[in-house]
Parts: C-alpha cells; structure tokens; sequence
C-alpha cells in the first residue's frame, strides 16, 4: 500500500513538474517573442507602455509617462524639435502674439529651479534689473526653488493685474537679491526702437519676429524715411527669430523683383523658392544690418538674404546658426509639438545650420565655447567650414555650415571691463539706481516727452556723485577715483538711458543714449 501511494505522489508530481517546465518554457517563448520585434516598429512603444500597464508595481501618471516619453523621443531627433505641455506652449503662442499682465519675462525650470532665459525690454522686471540666468527663488513669501513647486503655479503666482506689486527673489551668482515689481502690461511688440541716428541715417532696433513684425517695421522705416533718412542701420543682434513669413516680408521690402529670399528643403517637403515680388518700398534705401552670436532662425535668413544678393553690408559677430524649420501640430489637451520638417539655405545654397551631431551638449554649449575660444574677440579665431563654399551675386565667398558670417567683424569690446564695473553688472546696481532716480523725480520724468528735455533733466543730476555713493551704499562695492576715470565713458550713457528709458520717450531713449557708446554702431556708421 505504502508504495503504491509511493509510486502514485510520483507520478503526480512529475506531472505538476512538467507543467511547470511547460509554463516557464512559454513565458520564456513568449519572452523571446516580445524580444524580437523589430526595433524599427513603433508599435514597440506602444507595447512597451501597455507592459508596463498591465505588470508595473505602483499606480502610473499616465500623463507624465506620456510627456517624458515624447520629449526623450523628440530629443533624439535634433534641439529644435520639441513637446511643449499645454502651459509652455501657452507662453510660446503668448509672447509671439498677444499682451499680458506681468512682470515680463520667461523662465525654464531644468533643476527643480526656475532660471529667467529672457526679461522682456521695457517691461517691469527688466526695470528693476532682473537678468537673464536669475534662478528665481520665492514669489513674495512662497518658496519656489528646491521644492518641486509646479511651473504653471509659478507662473500664476507671478503674473497678476497691473499696478499690483510682487517681490520676485533671485540667487545671482552666490547672493540672494529681492527685486519688487510693479506688474503691467507687457509690451510684446517686436519692435524696440526706431529713431534718427543722425541726419539722414536712422535706426531700428527688432526684438524677435512675431505675427506684427513686418507691418511694425514698414511703418516705422516710413516714417524715418519722412524725417530725411537714407541709409537704415537695422539692428537684429541677439533676435531669435520667429515667424518665418514676417522675414520674407521684411527681405521682401528691401530686395528687388526675382531676388531669392531663401528656399526650404526637407524629406517630406519638396523644394519651396521664395522671391522678391519687386513691390517692396525701400529697395534703393542703403542698408546695414547688425548680427550677434544670438541672432537666430528668421533673423539669419533677412541677414542671409541681404548680404548673398549683396544688397547691404551686415556688421557684427557670427550668427547663432540655426538653420532648421519648424512646424507646429497642436493636440485637444493643449499641448503641441514643434517639429523639424525641412531646413532652409540662403540665395547662394547655403545651410547656415551648425552641427548637432555629438549628443547635444556641444550644440547647448556653441555660445560658451565660442567666448572660450576667444571668437567673439577675434576674427582670427572664427571657425569657418572651408569645405562648404559658396558665393553671392557679386562672387563673393560666404561659407555654410555655421551662421551667418559678418561682412564686417566686431570684437567683444572688453576695455570697460574695469573692477567696479564688473562689480556693478553683476549686481545690476545701474537699474537700481535708475529705479531709485525715477521713484524720486516720477512726476518730473513723467512730464519729459523731449530729448532737450531730458538732456536738461539729466545734466542736472550729479551722477558722477550720487552712483558711486549708491553702489558702495547699497551694494558695498567700493570705487576709486582712478576706476572711476576708466568706467565713466561708459557708465555715465548707460546711466542716463536707464533713467531716459521712464520718461515717455521710453526704449527710444534708453538706445538714443546708450548707442553712442556702442563699438557695433560705430563701426556701422565708419562703413557708410
């Protein structure tokens, strides 16, 4: 008996012992069979996510998956295209497009940290001296940094009605700096400034190119046009770029008919040529164009297209180089994508992109290098790629593959560059004292709509005194009287265009007085 129920739980338990070899042998099988979908399939990610659904051992945000998944996906692709979630892509469609109550500028959020990548010119924060690469702190008494504060509360915690005042805290460097701010309406129009720079020469200064860029532009150029000028200095150093249509416009009013603007090209966008119709006001009009390193996207194509059909001299440091376009797809939730669908080349074929072939970091890092390298000083240390040659209408040699070359190079003007006026940037000391001015004569200012006026005004202010007690003061940045006789060349104007820019002549002002020191402007006005 007792070995019949021997031999009985034997048999049972090889028969559960080949069902379990059975079961592994499947799960193994299948295993393998998940394994080997191809990695070109993009139902993989699908699969992978479904996975992870159905197995995964806490309760998923669906919703977060889904964005990281898409940015990573989109990362690999190049920097420009991007998943922007419905708050970022609200900003992006705000500040190209419409007004809003404010402080008046944009930040990221890469490190639990916020860090202001732009203060809107004229606008509140830029006022009291906010800088770009501030890492905001607390908005009043609300701690933002270091505590996964959500960037849309931020957002709302800082934007409010006008006339309403926020106290925004930065770290600057190693120092906590608080900064109160009257919010207002922000101004978003891509035009910073135009005016008469001298008798026939006039000025225009664009921010960015948004939906108003060419009717703001036309209209301005007009009008100095009615005040005598001849020859325009069109100022687009550290413009981003932005609506591609608002360049072809603004070529198109300088360049004459069958003049190639630019042409795109992509995989799946067959070639797009676009030209002058010859109906543009300003053709004869001489022309220089001012280009920095931060000048970008559709700001390299009206310098493009003006310096390859050799139409005017453009002046300056190299261009950013982003030769890419993107189209915009919008989703029901909001958010959207801007995705790269072609690239565009200037009328001699060139394709000013530079590389982003090495995992992104020399691409976000092109600007840094740049000063590294010591470019920015020297024309001598530019780097151009000597393989992709091309020439404009006069035969003139113009290289591909990294920005727009100036016609004429201007060093980085580092002979200001004394103790106390570096002490004094990094500390913004020039807006605060500006700030306390303008709190202090505010129905004076408010009353100044003339440059005699504010000449008046402004010699009648001892600056030369008042300053340096202010930034010692406040700041406790001591100046000697030697320092002071080598920064006061170039502090005195930034002084009185800080203050000029609160009366009502406003960012007109602010350049007007700051220009003349401006080593860009002047080797501008040397080329005529």
């Amino acid at each position: 008996m007792n070995r019949t129920l021997s031999q009985i739980l034997q048999l049972v338990l090889g028969v559960v012992i080949g069902v379990l070899i059975t079961l592994v042998a499947v799960r193994y099988r299948d295993s393998r069979r998940i394994s080997r979908i191809s990695r070109t399939d993009w139902g993989k990610l699908n699969l992978i996510l479904d996975i992870v659904d159905r197995h995964y051992v806490d309760t998923l945000d669906k919703s977060g998956m889904t964005d990281a998944a898409v940015s990573a996906a989109l990362a690999k692709l190049d920097p420009h295209s991007v998943y922007l979630p419905p708050v970022q892509l609200s900003a992006s469609e705000e500040e190209l497009s419409g007004n809003f109550d404010g402080i008046g500028i944009q930040f990221n959020v890469p490190n639990d940290t916020a860090v202001v990548l732009e203060v809107i010119a004229g606008g509140p924060a830029e006022k009291v001296g906010m800088m770009i690469g501030d890492r905001l702190l607390k908005v009043d008494d609300k701690v933002i940094a270091g505590v996964h504060f959500p960037q849309d509360s931020m957002v709302r915690h800082i934007k409010g009605p006008s006339g309403t005042k926020v106290t925004v805290t930065v770290k600057r460097g190693g120092e906590e700096i608080p900064f109160e701010i009257t919010r207002g309406k922000i101004p978003l129009h891509s035009l910073d400034a135009a005016f008469m720079l001298r008798d026939s020469v006039g000025y225009i200064r664009l921010g960015k190119f948004s939906r108003t860029t060419f009717k703001e532009c036309h209209e301005a150029a007009l009008d100095l046009m009615g005040q005598g000028m001849t020859h325009l200095i069109f100022d687009i150093r550290d413009n981003t770029g932005g609506y591609m249509d608002q360049a072809l416009l603004l070529s198109n009013d300088f360049l004459s008919s069958g003049d190639t603007i630019v042409y795109i090209e992509g995989r799946h966008r067959p070639r797009e040529v676009y030209k002058a119709d010859g109906r543009g006001l300003f053709q004869t009009m001489g022309l220089t164009i001012l280009i920095s390193e931060n000048s970008a996207s559709a700001s390299e194509i009206f310098a493009g297209a003006i310096q390859d059909n050799d139409r005017g001299t453009v002046v300056g440091r190299r261009s950013f180089g982003k030769g890419l376009v993107q189209e915009p797809f919008f989703f029901n939730d909001e958010s959207g994508i801007r995705l790269t669908v072609a690239r565009y080349y200037t009328p001699s074929g060139r394709c000013i992109q530079k590389p982003y072939d090495k995992g992104g970091r020399d691409y976000a890092y092109d600007i840094y290098n740049r000063y590294a390298d010591g470019e920015v000083f020297s024309a001598d240390s530019v780097r151009l790629d000597t393989t992709d040659v091309h020439h404009t209408r006069k035969g003139r040699v113009v290289y591909g593959g990294g920005g727009i070359m100036p016609d004429v190079f201007v060093p980085v003007d580092t002979s200001r560059a004394s103790d106390f006026y570096v002490a004094c940037n990094k500390k913004a000391t020039q807006m605060r004292f500006a700030s306390q001015v303008f709190d202090r004569y505010t129905t004076k200012l408010a009353s100044i709509a003339t440059y005699p006026e504010m000449d008046r005004f402004l010699d009648g202010l001892n600056l030369k005194v008042d300053f340096p007690a202010f930034a010692r003061q406040k700041d406790g940045i001591p100046c000697t009287e030697a320092e002071w006789d080598r920064t006061a060349p170039y502090l005195l104007p930034q002084l009185r265009a800080l203050i000029a820019r609160y009366s009502k002549l406003g960012e007109n002002a602010f350049y007007k007085y700051y220009l003349p020191v401006d080593t860009t402007v002047d080797k501008a006005l040397e080329t005529l």
